[in-house]
């Protein structure tokens, strides 16, 4: 869902100039999940742990979300949306009390700014869900890849190597061809729902480079900028749907089921919520790309389960659209970690070519067989 757009408000980095040349450098943060501090564990161990917590998470996310969808709230993707940001503001208020500083840094305008964004990516997301079904829609929001792209170079003038848009290609390919899969076997597809979809991921594209810079200009928490986004955010979508007349059927629905319709809003809001920290960790310690891959292999399990959980129709394009997309991931994280895997494979084959040298030593050689 809108896992990136709200991890990447984290995410920071300082921009050397030094001669005209761009020297990008992590600023140094204590890594901290849950309140756990990983800052002593290996690498590896780190995004073991990181990967680990946004797969649980996320995945118990997705498939809450086709839940409520199932039990009769496609109607209700606004009210539903409005919900969640409820309970993401309770738990932005409940984090906040335990810090020792409590004071807003980023000006209201700005917050007012990145609340219609994060209505906009969250809202039309839930809203898709009435004219697609859950694995389409889960394939367009992983197409967010290139357009993140495409902001961070427009607004922030990142740079990429080739081998970041190779990965990049090869995951939305990959996940375009599951969409074809899927109309062939289970069509329900709508003009409206892509439309909707497609401006969500213009949103989404839009929110994390501006959620970076903010955090960047005046060095705000992660909590604070959840707190005022989605507080905002929840007074737009309330107004919106009080003026469209949306408020009131919605609410007796959800009154005629409140342990379908709130229970499992509750799970998932804080699944998304706890996948958010998760999220925010793996994006500092090992940057906003990787991030994102990391989220759209996630999306891709996502995808795998609701058809073993939902009874869908399977059909083995399936199977070589995923790995396409296995291999659009094996391309960033090793963009990400060259140096360490080269050294780490010469080292395996340092190990295995002295291994074999040494059995053909000790074996001897039969002749005149």
């Amino acid at each position: 869902m809108a896992d990136i757009q709200r991890s990447k408000q984290n995410y920071t980095r300082v921009t050397i100039q030094n001669g005209g040349n761009n020297q990008d450098s992590e600023a140094k943060k204590e890594l901290v999940v849950l309140g756990i501090a990983l800052d002593s564990l290996p690498k590896a161990a780190q995004f073991l742990v990181c990967c680990g917590g946004v797969f649980l998470f996320y995945l118990i996310y997705g498939y809450v979300q086709e839940w409520i969808f199932r039990t009769g709230m496609k109607p209700f993707g606004w009210y539903l949306t409005l919900v969640q940001f409820a309970f993401y503001s309770v738990f932005g208020i409940v984090e906040t009390s335990f810090k020792k500083d409590k004071t807003r840094k980023i000006p209201l305008k700005t917050y007012s700014f990145l609340a219609f964004l994060t209505v906009a990516t969250m809202g039309l997301s839930n809203t898709s869900l009435n004219y697609l079904n859950y694995p389409t829609q889960v394939i367009f929001k992983c197409c967010k890849l290139i357009p993140v792209m495409i902001g961070g170079i427009l607004i922030q003038g990142k740079t990429y190597r080739l081998i970041d848009f190779l990965a990049c290609v090869c995951m939305s390919v990959g996940l375009i061809l599951f969409t074809l899969a899927d109309s062939t076997v289970q069509p329900e597809f709508n003009h409206t729902g892509v439309v909707l979809i497609s401006l969500a991921l213009c949103a989404d594209a839009v929110i994390g480079n501006v959620q970076e810079k903010a955090m960047k200009a005046h060095k705000s928490s992660n909590t604070e900028v959840v707190l005022y986004s989605y507080g905002i955010g929840f007074v737009y979508i309330l107004i919106g749907l009080i003026f469209s007349g949306g408020l009131w059927p919605a609410f007796k629905f959800c009154t005629q089921n409140p342990v379908q319709a709130y229970g499992l809003a509750f799970i998932f809001s804080i699944s998304g919520y706890l996948g958010i920290t998760f999220v925010l960790a793996l994006i500092r310690a090992f940057g906003a790309l990787l991030a994102v891959t990391v989220t759209t292999g996630r999306k891709a399990v996502t995808m795998v389960l609701s058809f073993i959980f939902f009874a869908k129709p399977f059909t083995i394009h399936y199977v070589w659209s995923g790995f396409i997309v296995l291999l659009g991931i094996f391309l960033n994280v090793y963009s990400k970690n060259e140096k360490q895997i080269n050294a780490w494979a010469a080292q395996q084959r340092s190990k295995y070519s002295t291994y074999f040298a040494h059995r053909q030593k000790r074996t001897p050689l039969m002749e005149n067989v």
